[in-house]
């Protein structure tokens, strides 16, 4: 078969499974990109991208491929081998070692079963610390081979035995590696608050940039952006390596990315000026990723197309990213949202042509994308289809004053007929006189008793 036909067969089955096919090349250098990450996410970020990239899959599948023959997974190396295979028949068939599949099963079968004597060793024994600390390397073999629910159930068994809050964080820390590695976000953000405030005040701040950025990456997970954005604001990485502190899970560039899209598509102009652009914490960041720096001066300075411009330049490396590629399209739409709007702020008239120039292909129209965002309230608009004009429905001060004033006098004409209604009913003498007191306390508690009632001489 050949190379061309195999590769349309290889997407088209990638797309069939629910990835999505990237045909631009991203900016990165996939080399350099994946030097930023150790550990599991290294082999998970080579997958997606050799699941979904046409310029880099065969390069991403090789690397996975011996990154997954450097682990003790032997699952991992089976899935780097099943995409490879129907990528690359050939070459994956001279690269496939069936012999060391089976001597690293047989490795880590040993292996579990030695921890697992020793378990039983440490618990006939009662040492609440060879407890923790078997349970603890018995969670770690198991992680490195694979078994997820196997490692979080024996990290799991740590908690009766903890002594120290230095033990409840590696505790904390070895769950919330699990939980990312199964994309369990509210597991993530709870481990990581029983991690908040454990420690003294040195320590916490040391482990602020951890739980900051992980607490980010769970709620954009669950589409929480608004919230993420200000976790990933608030990292403070002036001095610390965040791929260390993050244990591989992230890069600084990662951090600049998630905290600038995001704070794109949920704050407005002055907050980006302050939060982002004015943070110092954040600053660091945005001299590794400094396209994202020009993208939020682009929208602060009501360049709108600039702004776009550049994000759309680097949208295909972002759908190459792991934790980001299933939002890009939601984070991106609410930015174009934004842009668009905040154009039509100044203006009481704009013509069609004058924003197709700044928000639309060369040949296209932006006419379809504005009615459907009248549609949905996100504009208050109407297109003159026929001279070719959007006009924006202003709020006069005026009417809206107009309009508080009777509502304050019709409130006022209320209550003074019905103050006049009980001064007759008291003439008349047909008041109940028990409800006396109640009557005062509620002319006391009106707001106009003061303007109503007539001061005694």
């Amino acid at each position: 078969m050949a190379s061309g036909s195999r590769q349309e067969v290889y997407f088209a089955t990638m797309a069939n499974q629910g990835n999505v096919i990237v045909q631009e090349t991203p900016k990165f250098d996939l080399e350099s990109y994946i030097q930023n990450y150790t550990g599991p996410t290294r082999f998970d970020r080579l997958i997606l991208i050799g699941r979904s990239s046409v310029p880099l899959h065969l390069d991403a599948l090789r690397a996975a491929f011996a990154e997954a023959k450097k682990s003790h997974d032997t699952g991992r190396y089976r899935e780097a081998a099943n995409y490879f295979n129907l990528a690359a028949p050939d070459e994956a068939e001279e690269l496939f070692s069936k012999s060391w599949i089976d001597s690293t099963d047989a490795a880590n079968s040993a292996e579990t079963k030695r921890l697992e004597r020793e378990m039983k060793v440490y618990k006939n024994n009662l040492v609440k610390e060879s407890i923790r600390m078997g349970n603890e390397e018995l969670g770690r073999h198991l992680e490195s081979i694979g078994d997820l629910a196997g490692a979080a159930e024996a990290y799991g068994r740590m908690r009766p035995d903890v002594s120290t809050p230095k033990h409840i964080v590696d505790m904390g820390k070895h769950l919330v590696s699990v939980s990312m590695q199964r994309k369990e976000w509210s597991s993530v953000i709870g481990q990581l608050n029983k991690i908040t405030g454990l420690q003294g005040s040195d320590e916490e701040k040391l482990m602020q940039p951890y739980v900051r950025a992980l607490s980010g990456v769970a709620l954009l997970g669950q589409e929480s952006y608004e919230a993420a954005a200000r976790q990933f604001l608030e990292v403070d990485g002036s001095s610390i390596s965040i791929a260390a502190m993050t244990d591989g899970l992230l890069s600084a560039n990662d951090i600049a990315v998630y905290g600038g899209l995001l704070a794109l598509a949920t704050m407005d102009r002055t907050q980006l000026q302050t939060s982002v652009l004015e943070n110092s914490k954040f600053r660091a960041f945005l001299e590794q990723e400094p396209h994202i720096r020009r993208a939020i001066a682009q929208f602060v300075n009501g360049r709108y197309a600039g702004c776009l411009s550049i994000l759309a330049s680097y949208r295909a490396d972002y759908m190459l990213d792991l934790y980001l590629h299933r939002h890009v399209n939601a984070i991106y739409a609410r930015i174009r949202n934004k842009c668009i709007t905040n154009y039509l702020v100044p203006f009481s008239c704009v013509t069609l042509e004058s924003m197709d120039a700044a928000f639309s292909k060369p040949g296209e129209s932006i006419e379809a994308e504005l009615a459907s965002m009248i549609q949905k309230g996100l504009v208050n608009a109407r297109i003159d289809s026929i001279n070719k004009l959007v006009r924006t429905a202003k709020k006069n001060p005026r009417v809206k004053l107009h309009k508080e004033a009777l509502e304050v006098v019709s409130r006022f004409e209320k209550s003074t007929l019905d103050r006049l209604r009980r001064v007759n009913i008291a003439e008349a003498e047909l008041e109940v006189k028990n409800s006396r007191k109640a009557l005062n306390a509620a002319d006391m508690s009106d707001p106009f008793f003061e303007m109503a009632t007539p001061v005694a001489e």
